[in-house]
């Protein structure tokens, strides 16, 4: 089999975008166009890949890094056929056949380009586009074919004839083409056109006075080839994407109670027979076991489940880890480096940062648990609050096994609680507490009988 080498244009502007951002690094899915691409072209393993960049450059290549990527600067745009053309480099000593894609066309499957070279090198082709049927193609070069079928041509949008801009199957702007025929062909492109560019697509032109064998390769699902220059059609895009990832997952058996409102990122991975409530966001490389319960609103972002495990209504949660059958909401707010144990619960109104939570340890209520560790059985109260910081530093408190820890309770970080501690409610805690002791804070309570009727008495009498 020839070998495969990979070039992705990446140079344009995207004026259309209004944005200050290139546009191949909008995000789709969580990441930037232009990784959609790149991933897609890594599955099919190339011996070499080269990306055109121009507008923002350096900003690309950041969000690329270590890709092991062959960077190509087009200074200035003239162009899909100049953009190629600054690839000669990279590909010189290359004799296998260049599959040429978009950065801004970022739903091509891995299936669809397999068959397109598999296609194209069943019939010794020397150059096969990809195309596809679209309801509305404006904006897309048109498919030229004869009374036989045959292609005869391509024509873009700008320079077409009224009749030719009423064709709807276009060409997608993804090609396999012979390295040897492609640099050649290149060099006797010209800009006239409406535009002054110099024309990828007219490479078919010169293939065929040539002899050359040129074939066309449909798309099964024309959103496959779809190119993003507008945030609507960003927003198409997504809608499309999260449809095809939501299918994949209740194919696999996870329950999405409302598919519309759930959004679920590409790296994400679910277990059988969870069940996901509305309005669920699943973020970066989230990870959930089987049989959970996510009851809906929550917000999760690189964050690790068990199996069997109950999120209830509005919880958020990032970077954290939350163990098999463990109770979380609702309106809990875990933050990074939360771990919580085998049968954790973290109630309404918890928050929790930098705290590793014991197995069967409970804080149900309205408690803010910073930098904490927890041992196993322990009760935080109503109202705890953890005071981790000073103005300068941030320090940690340690709370033992089966420690009870009771209601409007303040603990001064550094401070350590023994095994079986108990904390009176109310108590501010500002010393480390043995063992099975309890703290408390020595308080009065008196009552003053009859004080309400004083009040209301001196409040009812006239002022002079």
């Amino acid at each position: 089999m020839r070998d495969l080498g990979v070039i992705i244009l990446a140079a344009g502007e995207g004026k259309r975008m209004k944005s200050g951002l290139p546009k191949v690094l909008h995000c789709l899915g969580g990441k930037p166009l232009l990784l959609h691409a790149l991933k897609t072209a890594q599955s099919l393993n190339p011996k070499r890949i080269a990306v055109v960049v121009g507008h923002g450059a350096a900003e690309v290549k950041q969000a690329c890094a270590d890709n092991g990527i062959s960077w190509v600067f087009q200074q200035r745009q003239f162009g899909t056929g100049h953009a190629v053309s600054c690839t000669r480099e990279i590909f010189q000593d290359f004799s296998g056949d260049l599959l040429i894609l978009s950065g801004d066309v970022p739903l091509i499957s891995r299936d669809s380009l397999l068959a397109l070279l598999r296609h194209h090198r069943e019939h010794s082709a020397t150059l096969t586009f990809l195309t596809a049927f679209l309801a509305q193609p404006s904006g897309y070069g048109r498919i030229l074919r004869n009374e036989k079928e045959e292609l005869i041509g391509i024509v873009e949008e700008r320079d077409a004839a009224e009749p030719e801009k009423k064709i709807k199957e276009v060409n997608a702007g993804i090609y396999v083409v012979s390295t040897r025929f492609l640099y050649t062909a290149l060099e006797e492109l010209n800009s006239d056109n409406q535009q002054g560019e110099y024309y990828l697509p007219d490479i078919g032109r010169i293939a065929q006075r040539n002899g050359k064998i040129v074939r066309t390769v449909r798309a099964e699902d024309e959103r496959e080839i779809l190119g993003i220059n507008t945030r609507e059609e960003l927003a198409f895009m997504e809608k499309t994407l999260q449809e095809r990832i939501n299918r994949k997952w209740m194919e696999a058996g996870v329950t999405l109670k409302d598919p519309q409102t759930t959004y679920i990122e590409e790296e994400v991975m679910i277990g059988e027979d969870t069940v996901i409530g509305p309005s669920t966001h699943l973020m970066g490389r989230t990870t959930i076991g089987e049989g959970c319960r996510i009851d809906g609103n929550a917000y999760l972002t690189n964050v690790r489940l068990g199996n069997r495990v109950h999120l209830k209504f509005s919880v958020v949660a990032t970077e954290s880890q939350i163990e098999d059958e463990a109770e979380v909401g609702p309106f809990a707010h875990l933050r990074p480096g939360t771990s919580l144990r085998r049968r954790v619960h973290i109630g309404s109104f918890v928050e929790t940062k930098q705290a590793a939570i014991g197995e069967g340890s409970k804080a149900n209520h309205l408690a803010y648990l910073g930098d904490v560790t927890v041992g196993r059985d322990a009760n935080i109260g109503a109202g705890t609050i953890i005071c981790n910081y000073d103005g300068f530093r941030k320090y940690r408190t340690i709370i033992g096994d089966r420690v009870q820890v009771g209601s409007d309770t303040t603990l001064v970080a550094p401070v350590s609680l023994g095994d079986d501690a108990y904390v009176a409610t109310a108590t501010t805690v500002r010393h480390d507490v043995p063992p099975g002791a309890l703290v408390y804070n020595e308080r009065h309570e008196r009552v003053r009988e009859g004080w309400t009727a004083e009040k209301r008495k001196r409040m009812e009498q006239p002022k002079n």
